[in-house]
């Protein structure tokens, strides 16, 4: 089995688990979720929303976030990939260090930290891309971004939709995103993390620890949306 099949095979049965129904226990932890987001001040959801809109307008506009590969994109699918983990394990330092900092300095340090950790991941997501040979000069190219951005951390229950609207993406490139769905998801997904990173005494450990995991979790999506799109698969279906 060639590097390529390999791969591919595991990022099928990641698409596999995605479409899953949540657990009892997932389920129990949603509802408890919900609970929990009562407690979090209306302060932080609103510097959620804006840091969200600010994202998504830089996103688009093509701002902030485009960088150049500072060396040729190697030829092998392989080599591309290693590149894309290294980068990942860079990202993954910068987010758990900023996390740390952020998160000794108790409430108001911890709700600067959204919309600083929300830029050091779009920064790892672009790099992603274009370490797999896109052209993020490209609109649509963005809009995809997003699109994977989404799938990372949107509700259970939402995943097939919005892997859905993934596959039709080639169909329709500038294919757009439901945006009030997009930033409420994306806060909820945070809400438990980000209460306990204001607590005193454990902000800075959690800060660290959330930040680390989230931005590897966005690296695996990215990584297995883009084998499904570019590897040749002799599956019918593809993203």
């Amino acid at each position: 089995m060639t590097y390529e099949q390999d791969v591919l095979y595991m990022a099928e049965m990641w698409k596999h688990e995605l479409n899953k129904k949540p657990s009892m226990f997932e389920r129990a932890a949603k509802r408890a979720q919900i609970g929990i987001a009562n407690k979090i001040p209306e302060r932080f959801h609103l510097v959620v929303t804006e840091a969200m809109k600010k994202m998504v307008s830089a996103v688009l506009t093509g701002s902030d976030y485009t960088t150049k590969l500072k060396e040729p994109l190697p030829a092998s699918f392989q080599e591309r990939e290693e590149k894309v983990k290294a980068a990942i394990k860079r990202y993954q330092k910068t987010a758990s260090l900023e996390g740390a900092g952020t998160g000794a300095g108790g409430i108001f340090l911890g709700m600067a930290d959204f919309p600083l950790f929300l830029s050091i991941k779009m920064k790892c997501l672009f790099q992603i891309a274009l370490l797999y040979g896109l052209d993020l000069k490209k609109y649509e190219e963005r809009i995809y971004l997003l699109h994977i951005f989404h799938l990372a951390f949107c509700r259970d229950d939402h995943k097939n939709s919005v892997l859905q609207n993934i596959k039709e993406w080639e169909e329709n490139p500038e294919k757009e995103i439901d945006w009030r769905s997009f930033q409420q998801e994306y806060r909820d997904y945070l809400d438990l993390a980000k209460l306990l990173q204001l607590a005193p005494g454990v902000g800075a450990v959690v800060g660290a620890v959330v930040n680390y995991r989230l931005v590897e979790h966005l690296g695996e999506t990215a990584m297995n949306v883009y084998r499904l799109r570019l590897l040749p698969s002799e599956r019918e279906e593809k993203i």
